[in-house]
């Protein structure tokens, strides 16, 4: 008995027609992005490998939702702006639609996936929330999945298969706590983020590393936010009313660096004169605050891009990529100075 002929992929279409796997997979799903000599060649390819007839590329489009889910944990914060702008970059290029979800932290934003995903509404999703899924982690396993900005809580082996895409928290915040032990600062304070984040956890790792490294652990001192201006005000309007404040403020994120600084102005202090401080993110309106803050950037937009390529190539059949660690860099504006000596 004749053995059945092995049925033609895209591999095999991609290969005849000297183009990617990926631009094989646009050209029969979404062909009004790709060029006419383009669609041509694959056109050609997929007649000679017999490909739509053996494949079914029309399966193909039923498979596809040709959409992905982006969930944010607070749509207010502008730090997550540019991110999706990255995304959205790649997904018109692609074809493909994106549906923002608003998760705030502490909701069932694992239960929101599940709708999405499972019923097949969208093919795959970026996360850029790291308290989104520890009960669905698990059951997500068979998801497309790529987390942004935010790694999933490590609990297990299986956290392993979710790709990643973000800067390092630990090294950034260490970066930001050394700038500040070179201006001469030796009682720095950190603004802490909300005790659900592992950016909260990772971002005070960094502080407590740059401290002990400089042998200033007994000068350890901290006050919680949950990365919103109004806690930033509120933190430093009870670090007024004590009376005792530090030589410099690190915060874990810009908005309640600017929610700090319009504290301690509105209590007769001088940002730098009297405190230098300092953020995390470089948010657009980190270069027209009162003073410029001095901050760490994220390159958001490059992140965005990586993310969504990641996730396409998931898509496209790819295993999950180890995590990206994208470079961080210091933004030294007006926030800052040289501690005074006398």
């Amino acid at each position: 008995m004749k053995p059945p002929e092995k049925k033609a992929t895209i591999a095999d279409v991609a290969r005849m027609a000297g183009v990617s796997t990926a631009t094989v997979s646009r050209s029969l799903s979404a062909p009004g992005i790709v060029s006419a000599e383009t669609r041509a060649r694959v056109t050609a390819a997929v007649s000679q490998t017999g490909y739509i007839a053996n494949s079914a590329a029309q399966t193909l489009r039923r498979r596809r939702a040709d959409a992905v889910v982006v969930a944010v944990p607070d749509l207010g914060n502008t730090f997550f702006s540019e991110i999706i702008s990255g995304i959205e970059t790649l997904a018109r290029e692609r074809g493909v639609a994106v549906l923002v979800s608003d998760v705030p932290r502490g909701g069932n934003a694992g239960q929101r996936l599940s709708d999405l995903l499972d019923a097949g509404r969208a093919d795959g999703a970026l996360v850029l929330h790291g308290a989104l899924l520890p009960g669905a982690a698990a059951k997500g396993r068979h998801w497309k999945l790529v987390t942004v900005s935010e790694q999933l809580p490590a609990s297990g082996e299986e956290d392993a298969t979710f790709a990643h895409v973000g800067i390092d928290n630990t090294a950034a915040a260490a970066d930001a706590t050394r700038f500040l032990i070179g201006l001469g600062h030796r009682r720095i304070l950190h603004l802490t983020g909300p005790t659900n984040s592992i950016l909260t956890s990772q971002r005070a790792a960094g502080y407590q590393q740059a401290m002990h490294e400089a042998g200033l652990a007994t000068a350890l001192a901290s006050r919680g936010g949950d990365f919103t201006i109004a806690s930033g005000y509120k933190a430093a309007r009870a670090l007024l009313a004590t009376g005792d404040l530090p030589d410099a403020l690190f915060c874990a994120n810009d908005e309640m660096a600017i929610g700090a600084m319009n504290a301690l102005a509105g209590g007769g202090i001088s940002v730098p004169g009297d405190i230098s401080v300092i953020g995390l993110d470089d948010i657009a309106f980190a270069a027209w605050s009162n003073p410029p803050l001095t901050t760490i950037r994220q390159p958001r937009r490059t992140i965005g891009q990586l993310a969504m390529k990641e996730l396409l190539a998931q898509i496209d059949g790819a295993p999950p990529s180890a995590p990206v660690h994208v470079a961080h860099d210091i933004i030294e504006r007006n926030s800052t100075r040289l501690r005074r000596t006398s």
